[in-house]
């Protein structure tokens, strides 16, 4: 774990008078000329005319929609590959719908070699897109331990035509540490910018109340740039710098996943048990392309 144009119009005013030169004869009248409305030109969809494809507002049942979500079960490879120390589920208790909201929430207990639960939810296989952009309206867990993400990776991770990971690209729309409150992290990852070799590209910010109140972070994403955003306000850049898909892989389908991970790589070490059950509250989650 670790986003056109306006056509101008040339209005053209034709005026036109007469005026006839008799003897005698009166001052010609003044003519009142009526400008000419033109008729627009269709413009070609821009970002601000983007339509929403894909949404889900968690607003019906009380589990995910297993029409639009699929869970990762279990440990992984290394701890999904970054030392992580819990087990994800797909039980009730790691991921429901409450009250209008997703719920992921990490927990102390034990399962398959791991002291600590949670879920993970991806859209893998079942959608993904290549540009546009991405809302996800989200309160953050809070606690020394906790690692909530939201982010994307490459269609191309494994199956036919696999490239693995990091060449797939991987986008991280937020990620947070209850170690460092209130920092938000942007990242994007590939094969010649990433965090194995300290090259990613990324940036960080501090967030007020992310762990108390709803704050929408969001991504626009085409193929020359990728813009990170929280509620609205552009923080940080990623570009395509024409280096090829080992620096910008981001040309190709690309799915969703959201999670809530504790320890790691990232995380850290300490793991403060006092704050266990934590929740990732997810309001909703909005494509628009």
């Amino acid at each position: 774990m670790r986003i056109l144009p306006l056509t101008m119009v040339l209005t053209v005013l034709s005026l036109s008078f007469c005026a006839q030169k008799e003897a005698p004869a009166p001052a010609p009248a003044p003519v009142v000329v009526t400008p000419i409305t033109p008729t627009p030109t269709p413009t070609t969809p821009t970002d601000t005319a983007k339509k929403l494809v894909w949404s889900d507002e968690f607003d019906k049942g009380s589990l995910p929609d297993t029409t639009k979500w699929k869970y990762n079960i279990g440990t992984g490879s290394n701890g999904w590959g970054n030392n992580e120390s819990q087990y994800y589920t797909r039980d009730s208790t790691n991921a429901r719908i409450e009250n209008g909201n997703l719920i992921i929430e990490a927990r102390k207990e034990s399962r398959g070699g791991k002291n600590y639960t949670s879920a993970r939810l991806l859209t893998q296989g079942k959608a993904s897109w290549t540009y546009g952009r991405f809302e996800i309206r989200a309160k953050l867990p809070k606690g020394v331990g906790s690692w909530p993400a939201i982010w994307m990776l490459g269609d191309n991770i494994e199956g036919p035509g696999a490239v693995g990971w990091p060449a797939c690209g991987e986008i991280d729309i937020m990620e947070h540490t209850g170690k460092d409150l209130g920092l938000v992290h942007f990242s994007a990852h590939s094969k010649l910018l990433n965090w194995t070799l300290g090259t990613q590209k990324t940036y960080k910010t501090n967030v007020e109340n992310v762990t108390d109140v709803f704050h929408v972070y969001s991504i626009d994403w085409t193929k020359d740039m990728i813009k990170f955003y929280i509620d609205g306000v552009l923080y940080y850049n990623v570009g395509n710098d024409g280096r090829g898909v080992d620096a910008y892989p981001f040309m190709a389908p690309e799915f969703l996943l959201l999670n809530v991970a504790v320890g790691g790589n990232f995380a850290g070490n300490t793991i403060d048990d006092t704050i266990f059950p934590c929740r990732m509250v997810v309001d909703y989650v909005r494509v628009y392309q």
